[in-house]
């Protein structure tokens, strides 16, 4: 197991050696970016199947009508999250910008 130090104090490299791994904060931000971006391009395909639900219910094809249903609840229930996680970042934010230094 592999165990980090706080702010890297006894892993710091020797004098005029560039540090060989990136600092865990940069690696924190872009495993976070990478999972937001993902959650998003999830809530995207859940929309666009859902469109593509009631287009095809509108256009007479034969689909169910429970499907048509299911989905665009599943859409809506992942725009509700996304945007339940959207004010908690909001906040934490806020929180953070209101303490004292």
């Amino acid at each position: 197991m592999d165990i980090q130090t706080v702010g890297g104090v006894l892993a710091r490299p020797a004098a005029g050696q560039p540090p060989t791994t990136p600092p865990a904060s940069a690696q924190a931000i872009e495993g976070f970016g990478q999972a937001l971006a993902e959650a998003l391009d999830g809530l995207s395909r859940l929309q666009q199947e859902a469109d593509a639900r009631a287009l095809q219910l509108a256009a007479g094809e034969p689909v169910e009508l429970h499907e048509v249903m299911l989905a665009q609840e599943r859409a809506s229930l992942g725009l509700q999250l996304a945007v339940q996680v959207r004010n908690k970042l909001v906040e934490a934010y806020q929180e953070i910008m209101r303490m004292q230094v």
